[in-house]
């Protein structure tokens, strides 16, 4: 269930571990707000740190773009899931060894950051697979490199992603890459990306912080990989979670906490009490009826969020059952 924080979050936790897309912009353009509030985060004294399960772009190329939503940026406070595998790949391999790229200049600069050596032919005899979202990688590379995963060669996947936002909407990500490799192979990548705890290792040793929270908007990456590192969470809803995602939420993709949006950082969380039928925070009432959900009140929009979650995850756990949610209005 939901927890209460004793000040605002920025005073709890040191470090925030901020996803990008649909925390800190969308596609190309800022969440509205977003500059603001990690601007506020920074000056109370928080570190903040950007994480991302795309493999694609480097460091750089990623601060870049925030510094140019306003969001200023080094690439030393990015972090990628393309590092977290490098990191893996070096903790097994000797120095220089050659590893087989199916992705794109994400992968390789990580790997040479590691010193490790990028290749993209079986002829430079490589010593392991790794594999990574990039738009551009041709299909002799993906077949070439799925051939070597399926002689035994050590594989670690950047992310399992199923899907990428594109300017033309929901695109196919690395996990269809993965899932066509391995059915072709017969074997499984060692993931570094959300929601495996890699990435959240590879964070703390980058940016350092012994409190972190997690913040993003994704139940399946964000929260539940802060739940596998064992860390705190904070679900913003700026990005795909919505009522439906939210109340069938199992326990190890609950956040700790809510917030519309990034101003929850410098905000006070309180829990709901659970009641009886449900859950009540301040003037919001939600009880679960006849399997139904039903929300009365008034008052902050981050208050009903909260009422509603925690009366539908005490329904979900009791009766094992999801509670109807078509008679409820999301307030704006």
């Amino acid at each position: 269930m939901l927890k209460s924080s004793s000040t605002e979050l920025w005073g709890c936790y040191d470090l925030a571990m901020l996803d990008l897309d649909g925390v800190v912009y969308i596609g190309p353009d800022s969440v509205p707000g977003a500059a603001s509030h990690l601007a506020a985060a920074a000056a109370a004294g928080m570190k903040l740190a950007y994480v991302t399960n795309n493999a694609s772009r480097p460091p750089r190329a990623v601060a870049a773009h925030l510094t140019e939503l306003g969001v200023p940026a080094q690439a030393a406070d990015v972090v990628t899931s393309a590092q977290a595998a490098a990191r893996l790949l070096a903790a097994e391999l000797p120095s220089g060894a050659a590893v087989f790229v199916i992705g794109g200049l994400g992968l390789v600069e990580a790997l040479q950051e590691e010193g490790l050596r990028p290749v993209q032919s079986s002829a430079e005899e490589p010593l392991a697979v790794v594999s990574g979202y990039s738009a551009d990688v041709p299909w002799r590379t993906v077949a070439e490199g799925a051939i070597l995963v399926e002689r035994g060669l050590p594989w670690v996947a950047s992310n399992t992603d199923m899907s990428v936002p594109t300017p033309q909407g929901r695109g196919p990500g690395n996990g269809v890459l993965v899932e066509a490799v391995a059915s072709f192979a017969g074997r499984r990548p060692i993931v570094a990306g959300k929601p495996l705890a890699p990435l959240f290792e590879e964070t703390r040793r980058r940016v350092g912080g012994a409190r972190p929270l997690v913040v993003g908007d994704r139940l399946d990456t964000d929260i539940e990989g802060a739940h596998n590192a064992e860390l705190d969470s904070l679900l913003v809803l700026t990005g795909v979670t919505g009522v439906t995602e939210l109340v069938t939420a199992t326990p190890e993709q609950r956040p700790s906490y809510i917030s519309a949006d990034l101003e929850g950082l410098g905000a006070v969380h309180t829990a709901p009490e659970r009641t009886p039928a449900g859950a009540r925070l301040r003037n919001w009432c939600a009880t679960v009826v006849g399997g139904s959900l039903r929300v009365e009140g008034t008052g902050k929009h981050e208050d009903w969020w909260r009422v509603v979650a925690t009366a539908a995850w005490g329904h979900l756990d009791d009766t094992g059952q999801r509670v109807d949610t078509s008679g409820i209005e999301v307030p704006r």
